[in-house]
């Protein structure tokens, strides 16, 4: 069993347990499931913004503890004072470390929008994300079918939430659909979690017109943004680059600041 189908396997159980504890009905009365969403897509390719989603994560599979000491708190205001178009909040304990109320803080914190990054497998997930707080949500084409994604995908449309479907392989871009707004190369191999960034230049001209394109993972230099948005990519989700340092929050600064600085 790969790393991946090892998670998948533990999501499914933990969505029937979430699922006997909280019923549909119950997140249907959040008041967060209520409010009107925020386009992710929209700020992302806003020019007066970075066009990075900085994400929060504690920890990985792969790299085990990367931050146990930052404050979500001090995190995520950083990044929203600093300019990030979006801030992905992982959800997933078991694996990265992060919870629910993780998102439902950051949603008070800034009204930045907020992609839920989890592994989404149902429809009570997508529910959920709209019951938290989340403006987008991420869909991983390695651990799903096309047509699994696109009723995903359609359940998140009607509910006002963004897609991100992510990508690594060619073959995988076969989940694209009506409902997906940003697809996402992830230059990490969720299998075997190596990174290279080379994955996003191949794919690049494999993604069709009418998707907003994202860079994942790996991103850790101000000259591979400019690579990448060169090959078309206007949006990329960087975390563990800012994550790894003392305070996440300032590393991000100062890449902003960096980015800014070359551009004059």
């Amino acid at each position: 069993m790969t790393i991946l189908e090892e998670i998948i396997a533990h999501k499914l159980q933990e969505t029937e347990r979430s699922r006997s504890e909280k019923p549909v009905q119950f997140l249907e009365r959040s008041r967060l499931f209520k409010r009107a969403t925020v386009s992710l897509a929209g700020s992302v390719t806003d020019p007066a913004k970075t066009g990075i989603i900085a994400e929060f994560k504690r920890k990985s599979p792969s790299k085990g503890v990367i931050n146990d000491r930052a404050t979500l708190e001090e995190v995520v205001t950083g990044y929203f004072r600093s300019g990030a178009s979006g801030i992905s909040i992982l959800t997933d304990l078991e694996y990265f470390g992060g919870t629910m109320h993780d998102l439902m803080r950051a949603r008070e914190l800034t009204p930045v929008p907020i992609l839920r990054k989890d592994f989404v497998v149902d429809e009570y997930q997508i529910i959920e994300s709209k019951a938290i707080g989340a403006d987008a949500v991420l869909l991983i084409a390695a651990a799903l079918d096309p047509g699994r994604v696109k009723k995903l995908a359609g359940l998140a449309a009607t509910l006002g939430l963004q897609v991100l479907l992510e990508v690594h392989r060619e073959e995988e871009l076969e989940c694209m659909n009506e409902h997906v707004t940003m697809v996402g190369v992830n230059n990490r191999d969720l299998n075997t979690f190596v990174v290279d960034t080379e994955v996003s230049v191949r794919l690049a001209e494999k993604i069709p017109p009418g998707f907003i394109k994202i860079s994942e993972s790996g991103i850790n230099t101000t000259w591979a943004i400019k690579q990448l948005k060169g090959c078309g990519y206007q949006g990329f989700l960087m975390g563990e680059s800012f994550m790894r340092a003392p305070e996440p929050a300032v590393a991000f600064s100062d890449f902003v600041k960096l980015m800014l600085f070359e551009n004059d």
